[in-house]
């Protein structure tokens, strides 16, 4: 300790001295108990991860609490529909509540590429908050091809879509996202060019949760929603079944395809800390790893029950 002054210290304020300096070592010993910041404890992180790469961030803090292989360049599947999600509602929150068309093309395309769906109908009237649910909760291709279609510029679907999927990647370098492309708007890459790193999906993830009407969405386990020039009623489950089995956890996002394997995107909040995590390609058990990470977030153990899906419902 600096001392300041040429005076001699009496007994009395040594005392004090030294009882200060208790005082600032327990509360030091304290933080570190809560929060593992040492390298030997970041380099420790979760036992037992199997996913090839994985990241963990807590979001206040902006601090990274552990990671694995967390800048390689992977696929990422149906995570890509994060971004979706986050360029209409940075570029055109005003335009919740506009009425969009299901065409029979966006139908096709989920044929076409045997992709996740909403099942919406050709003809079906949804507004854009509606499609926000298809989207994220059964990991609808559909409405990331009607969002996609409604938000990009062109004369054709081509032009629009391409044009949508143009404004991800500038999106994604607005985000300082340098290690993550876009070749699609909802994961099914044809040139093998979708990819991003554990991290930059993690900063993605923790940017998107602060649009509170995307936290809604994600948040949900399950929705119901009509259509509003029909009398049809959507149902729609959220295929990450770690929502509603996994205290305090408010999303993400699952994806999965052959090239990108198990993904998985979400976020915890437990006594006002937000905790981020992402695990890709992780064929082993995505819920479980994802459940061992928040466990070494929080310091705690949690016994791991995962929600079922209804018969029919979606997995992605």
């Amino acid at each position: 300790m600096e001392h300041c002054g040429g005076s001699v210290e009496t007994r009395s304020s040594r005392a004090a001295a030294r009882r200060w300096g208790a005082a600032l070592t327990a509360s030091a010993a304290a933080v570190a108990a809560a929060l593992p910041t040492t390298t030997a404890e970041a380099a420790a992180g979760p036992a037992g991860i199997t996913a090839k790469g994985a990241y963990l961030l807590d979001g206040g803090a902006d601090r990274t609490l552990w990671q694995k292989d967390a800048q390689t360049k992977r696929p990422m599947a149906s995570t890509t529909k994060i971004m979706t999600a986050v360029v209409v509602l940075d570029e055109h929150a005003d335009d919740l509540n506009r009425r969009v068309t299901v065409k029979q093309s966006y139908r096709d395309w989920v044929t076409r590429k045997q992709a996740s769906t909403a099942d919406l109908r050709t003809g079906d009237q949804l507004t854009v908050r509606q499609l926000l649910y298809a989207l994220m909760l059964p990991s609808g291709c559909d409405a990331a091809y009607a969002l996609a279609d409604t938000f990009g510029d062109g004369e054709t679907e081509q032009e629009r879509t391409g044009s949508f999927i143009d404004k991800m990647n500038d999106k994604a370098r607005e985000l300082g996202l340098n290690n993550t492309h876009y070749d699609s708007f909802d994961g099914n890459s044809a040139r093998g060019a979708n990819y991003t790193t554990p991290r930059d999906l993690a900063e993605l993830a923790k940017h998107a949760l602060r649009k509170n009407e995307l936290l809604k969405v994600v948040k949900s386990t399950s929705t119901q929603q009509k259509a509003a020039n029909v009398n049809r009623l959507y149902s729609w489950y959220n295929t990450n079944k770690l929502l509603g089995s996994y205290r305090g956890v408010i999303g993400v996002k699952t994806g999965s395809t052959s090239s990108a394997g198990p993904c998985l995107v979400f976020a915890a909040q437990r006594e006002g800390r937000t905790v981020v995590g992402v695990i890709l390609n992780d064929p082993a058990g995505r819920y479980p790893d994802a459940a061992r990470m928040l466990d070494y977030a929080y310091h705690v153990r949690t016994p791991l029950t995962l929600r079922r899906l209804p018969s029919g419902a979606h997995e992605d």
